[in-house]
């Protein structure tokens, strides 16, 4: 099976993809980490900078160039995630915008009022609403099944009770790759009262978002991980941001969702976001079959191409792996299960340092990650925080049936070496 031609045409806007390494193209597996970027992200940015050059409100052309940016770009996450856009929240990143509501939610919680967290989320929806036990919060855990990565469904409903006031849960393992029941466990939550604050960085860039679908009340995204930026959004539900009383300078706007956005935006930062959902929808119409012309159509049928070319990349990944002595995979390791994960995949082998494999891999100009990847719940459940933590690879659509074959020829030659 060779790779499909539209993913080799598409490769062609991502200009770090055509940089050599020792003679070779560098084969970037470090999605989890964060994605590269299409020539037109970058283009956006630097003509936000020259053209648009201001803050916002201001009663002259660049400035006003900036309120539109600003709008079109509430609208294009919006697009993405299909909320509306007065409901987008913008921040540096999806922890920092993390923080800011869970200080506001934390002025609503009382001593005895119980937070759900999960062992299988990135630190990053987990630590700021530990956080809250300051204001008297108790934190009620949810493990996960160390046998296949997925969250013990059993157990997060004995951790629910009347008094459960927020639950946090990943969309995708950033370490394992687990697609977690989000809708399911929205409705649970939502049965005793509580709202549900989801973490979707990591499948962002992997599956089709509707938060109307999932019923959330919050969830978050940074656009490093879906080929933008390094900026960060928040949907939060109208009803659930009005209750809320963020923290914010007085001469700030009362209402969401300029009310959580403290300081000054990333304006560049957002016209790369914008460029980057444009790409998405682009992907769609070229390669794909929108039901109609509207860019949410365009987005959901690209990430319909997506999802089946990753499907290839992880039913290669997880045959080479098993096929090489030595290694063990965490989390789903079948493609019957595909439905219940993304394409990245995290591995240890016997003897061997993660750091010494994954150094190894970067001398051939083959990039993963090494570590907890801030999933510390994660790697102590295992038993691998002091051992170095896992190696993990993680494709996106711009990867090839050909990079992952050379990835598993590399490691073979590092696991044979004495």
């Amino acid at each position: 099976m060779r790779t499909a031609e539209w993913v080799w045409e598409i490769r062609t806007e991502f200009l770090a993809l055509e940089r050599e390494v020792a003679g070779r193209p560098p084969v970037f597996l470090d999605g989890p980490g964060g994605s590269q970027v299409p020539r037109r992200v970058i283009e956006a940015m630097a003509t936000a900078m020259i053209e648009a050059n201001a803050n916002t409100h201001g009663a002259f052309p660049t400035s006003q160039r900036v309120d539109a940016l600003v709008a079109a770009a509430r609208q294009a996450a919006a697009d993405l995630i299909g909320a509306a856009p007065e409901e987008i929240v913008f921040g540096p990143n999806m922890t920092t915008l993390t923080f800011q509501i869970s200080r506001a939610i934390g002025r609503m919680i009382r001593p005895g009022d119980e937070i759900v967290v999960t062992r299988l989320d990135h630190d990053a929806n987990v630590a700021p609403w530990l956080a809250l036990e300051e204001r008297g919060a108790l934190i009620r855990w949810v493990d996960f099944h160390p046998e296949d990565g997925t969250l013990d469904l059993e157990g997060f409903a004995r951790a629910l009770s009347e008094r459960t006031r927020l639950v946090a849960v990943g969309y995708a393992s950033n370490a394992l790759g687990t697609v977690n029941p989000v809708r399911r466990i929205v409705e649970m939550a939502h049965a005793v009262g509580a709202w549900v604050y989801v973490d979707a960085v990591h499948a962002a860039p992997h599956l089709f978002l509707d938060v109307q679908e999932l019923g959330c009340d919050f969830l978050v995204c940074s656009a490093y991980k879906f080929f933008g930026p390094h900026i960060g959004f928040l949907y939060g539900r109208a009803d659930r941001l009005m209750a809320l009383r963020p923290y914010k300078v007085r001469p700030a706007p009362d209402r969401p969702p300029e009310a959580f956005e403290t300081g000054t935006q990333n304006h560049e930062g957002l016209a790369g976001l914008i460029a980057a959902v444009d790409y998405l929808a682009d992907l769609g119409r070229r390669f794909g079959s929108p039901t109609d012309p509207s860019r949410r159509a365009a987005l959901r049928a690209a990430m319909e191409r997506i999802r089946a070319h990753e499907q290839a990349l992880c039913a290669r990944l997880l045959e080479g792996l098993e096929e090489i002595p030595g290694v063990t995979i965490y989390g789903i390791r079948t493609m019957a299960r595909w439905a219940e994960r993304v394409p990245t995949v995290s591995f240890r082998v016997r003897g061997r340092h993660p750091r010494e494999i994954a150094a190894g891999l970067g001398r051939e100009g083959i990039y993963v990650w090494d570590g907890n990847f801030y999933a510390l719940g994660v790697t102590e459940r295992l038993g691998l925080e002091g051992q170095g933590g896992l190696i993990r690879v993680g494709a996106l659509h711009y990867n090839t049936l050909e990079e992952i074959d050379r990835f598993l020829e590399a490691l073979g030659r590092l696991v044979a070496a004495p």
